[in-house]
């Protein structure tokens, strides 16, 4: 079984979009409505969809709710890390290791945290 898309409501679609396509690598395939939808896609014909949380005040995401990407090595966890700062998000944790892979959070609009770690063993 492979897993084939993630909806996620988010405040700003097109914001959370750029960001995902800018630092992430998604092509961005489909919009509609005025900032309502975006389909995303990534690696391997995943699908990522964005689309507008529809009522403000409720809770975004539950405690330690993130998305995790692995990448090809701990060299790529360093690049993305320093790229995400290049750009501008100073608000970043130092890249770290963990229950032995090499990883660091960031969030992305919409209150999405997202993790991008390398497992030498995955």
């Amino acid at each position: 079984m492979q897993l084939n898309h993630l909806d996620l409501p988010v405040p700003d679609v097109a914001a959370t979009a750029a960001f995902f396509t800018t630092h992430f690598d998604f092509r961005l395939s489909e919009t509609r409505g005025n900032n309502g939808f975006a389909l995303l896609l990534g690696a391997n014909g995943f699908a990522l969809v964005l689309t507008r949380r529809r009522a403000e005040g409720v809770q975004a995401y539950p405690d330690n709710f993130h998305v995790g990407f692995l990448v090809e090595s701990d060299a790529t966890v360093h690049a993305l890390h320093a790229r995400l700062q290049a750009a501008g998000r100073h608000d970043l944790p130092p890249v770290s290791v963990q229950r032995g892979a090499t990883l660091f959070y960031v969030h992305a609009p919409g209150g999405i945290l997202v993790e991008v770690s390398h497992r030498p063993s995955a």
